[in-house]
């Protein structure tokens, strides 16, 4: 089924301005919501998403409590949530594998869904973009909008914070209003967030989007203050890792469980 706005299916868009132009209530909403104070979270109930990377969880879940992510210039991050089960997916996405993502983000929540005492529906947030010269922000709306289209489950569109909605003149130079969201996985409330804390494991998993030749940024004027600090202390991580034996053993993957204190501890057999 196509996506939904107020349970009508809509038409791809044929560009972000077309679609606000055909739902002013989308403009209104997403208005409101880049007019809401930052939260500061506290680490110790979060759960951090990095770029290319997505993470589901439950109301039920006894050691996250929040998903969050932030720094998304270009990026989208996409939230799906469905209302009778609380489960939410939220993914930090870059464009790179739009149409392999948005199927995994959506079956993530329909596979924690599956009681039938708790009836709901598939609701879709999306934030994050500017209005880039290159036009990189507008791309990847449209790209999201259209393979959430394709999905086969009804998905409802209800936050679209997007692109020149999520736009703002500073000193002359384009940039985002809102870099971060968290989602309160107890109550469902979306906020806009920042993260100084984006672990366990932050410069391996920084490193990963390293990979493949990318550019280190698609909107360096745009970048928060801590942009630079970032990459260096990511590719100084690069350089004291050449091979990835010293941080995969024997190629398995590493393991963290949060403790009661609410740090993440590395749980990896050596």
């Amino acid at each position: 089924m196509p996506l939904l706005i107020q349970n009508r299916r809509i038409d791809r868009p044929g560009s972000t301005v077309d679609l606000f132009a055909r739902y002013p209530h989308l403009q209104e909403n997403a208005q409101i919501f880049r007019s809401k104070p930052y939260v500061d979270v506290d680490p110790k109930c979060l759960l951090y998403v990095h770029q290319r990377e997505f993470a589901a969880t439950t109301p039920s879940d006894n050691s996250v409590a929040v998903l969050g992510s932030d720094d998304a210039t270009t990026c989208h991050l996409v939230l799906v949530r469905h209302t009778g089960s609380g489960a939410a997916c939220l993914a930090h996405c870059d464009g790179s594998n739009t149409w392999s993502e948005v199927p995994l983000i959506v079956k993530a929540v329909t596979s924690l869904s599956k009681d039938p005492a708790k009836e709901g529906r598939l609701e879709l947030h999306l934030v994050g973009g500017f209005d880039d010269e290159p036009k990189v922000s507008h791309k990847l709306s449209l790209s999201l909008l259209s393979a959430f289209q394709r999905q086969k489950e009804d998905i409802h569109l209800e936050t679209c914070c997007i692109t020149e909605m999520n736009d703002i003149v500073v000193d002359g130079m384009h940039r985002p209003v809102v870099y971060g969201i968290g989602i309160n996985i107890k109550t469902g409330e979306l906020f806009p967030a920042s993260f100084p804390h984006k672990g366990p494991a932050e410069k391996l998993r920084s490193a990963r989007t390293f990979t493949g030749g990318q550019y280190l940024s698609t909107s360096p004027s745009a970048e928060p203050p801590h942009f630079v600090q970032h990459i260096k202390s990511t590719i100084q991580f690069l350089l004291e890792h050449p091979s990835s034996d010293s941080v995969f053993p024997g190629g398995q993957p590493q393991h963290y469980r949060r403790t009661e204190q609410g740090d993440w501890e590395n749980i990896t057999q050596t």
